[in-house]
């Protein structure tokens, strides 16, 4: 019986609630878009955290689990003003294809591969691609770079590779770009004002640290070097570890081997950096726990307005309702039941928010998914986390007026005027 009384009063709370919204549609209003944005900030940052948290964890998979990375430059979030003192590492010498080489005669070692990434106008016909990524690989790159296949047509040989060939393997996306729906298989396109023979096409899935889905043109590194004027300073190595070998005895046996190149005594300190896919997560996790942390911020403000709102509002109708409390009291109305049906108001008004916040933040998310490589994706723990929110904001700011009604002297509330 007494749970019925309280669904009864809960669905009359609702009732009051919406009837105290048409009647103060500005109040109302404040009330509503404050906890709609701050519901909205989180369901569209948790939407692209979760999305994005998606494509790197599955950047990581194809890379292989046991695959590191040799740098000139180590990941660093110490504050450098660009001299040798605070930048200690711009004084490490460039990594060389000779480094390469020698890793990949290491036992230890399955692949090793050079790359290095530059950005070049392509052409075709009269079809122009500013601005396009051009990647130079060694011909082991569809070993080490395991995020797709080459289909039509094929990867450039050793050969190819040690000669310089003008050859190219382009994206799905840059083929479609210059070619549309013609075959792209041995066209000549212009790459920085030089003739590359397309040899294949890449199929690859878009990732967030990939860039996204923008073209791709990929040629030997040889060429790169020879035709392109590439940055050779920039060149990083992978390292795939053979079958059965740990990472870390890989990793001494590169370690070993590049101090040796680099003549270092055993106090001096390494001039190169090891990367490991555990580094680069956590590096990953840093930079968007601060996301988090904004995300946290703009929705707590958000939050505030609503409440002050809903402090705001609930005042006014505790005062315009004085009278009502005081019949519904001389009736035999409970403390408790005012606290209560004043608590399901301002609950009511936070969740309304909450709703049109959960909706505008899919959309949100939708259209993030649709037009960019962050595979955004609403999670349940979003939702649950953004009606938990409202309502405690709802109960939080709500609390003071509902005490307020509750406390009314009957006799004083039926004099009220």
């Amino acid at each position: 019986m007494q749970l019925h009384m309280r669904v009864l009063n809960a669905l009359e709370g609702v009732v009051i609630a919406l009837d105290a919204i048409r009647a103060n549609k500005a109040r109302a209003a404040l009330t509503i878009l404050g906890v709609a944005v701050g519901v909205f900030v989180v369901v569209v940052i948790s939407a692209a955290i979760h999305g994005i948290n998606a494509s790197v964890a599955k950047d990581f998979e194809s890379a292989g689990p046991t695959t590191f990375f040799v740098s000139r430059f180590p990941i660093s979030f110490e504050a450098c003003d660009g001299s040798g003192e605070t930048c200690r590492w711009l004084r490490n010498p460039p990594l060389t294809l000779d480094d390469a080489r020698a890793m990949s005669r290491l036992e230890s070692a399955r692949a090793v591969g050079a790359r290095l990434d530059m950005t070049r106008p392509v052409k075709y016909r009269d079809r122009t691609l500013s601005g396009t990524n051009v990647i130079g690989f060694t011909p082991n790159w569809t070993i080490i770079d395991g995020a797709g296949d080459i289909s039509p047509g094929r990867s450039f040989t050793q050969g190819e590779a040690t000669a310089g060939a003008r050859v190219a393997v382009i994206s799905t996306t840059a083929a479609e770009n210059l070619f549309g729906e013609s075959d792209p298989l041995d066209k000549m396109i212009d790459i920085s004002g030089q003739q590359f023979k397309v040899i294949g096409v890449y199929q690859y899935e878009a990732s967030f640290l990939a860039g996204g889905d923008r073209p791709r043109i990929i040629v030997p590194i040889e060429t790169a070097r020879r035709t392109l004027n590439a940055p050779m300073w920039s060149i990083g190595i992978v390292v795939v570890p053979r079958a059965g070998v740990p990472r870390d005895v890989a990793i001494d046996d590169v370690t070993a081997l590049m101090r040796a190149r680099h003549a270092l005594r055993p106090s001096v300190e390494s001039n190169f950096a090891i990367i490991t896919q555990d580094q680069l997560f956590d590096t990953y996790n840093k930079i968007f726990g601060m996301f988090f942390l904004v995300m946290i911020a703009l929705s707590a403000v958000g939050l505030i307005v609503g409440g002050v709102g809903v402090v705001a509002i609930m005042m006014i109708s505790v005062t315009e309702r004085t009278r009502e409390i005081g019949v519904r009291k001389a009736l035999g109305a409970t403390r408790g039941t005012i606290l209560w049906q004043f608590l399901v108001e301002a609950v009511t008004l936070t969740g309304i928010g909450a709703i049109i916040g959960l909706i505008a933040g899919a959309g949100t998310a939708f259209l993030i998914k649709s037009v960019s490589p962050i595979a955004a994706s609403v999670p349940p723990a979003a939702v649950v986390a953004a009606l938990l929110a409202s309502a405690f904001t709802g109960i939080l700011f709500g609390m003071l007026p509902a005490m307020r009604a509750a406390g009314l002297d009957p006799v004083v509330a039926l004099r009220y005027e």
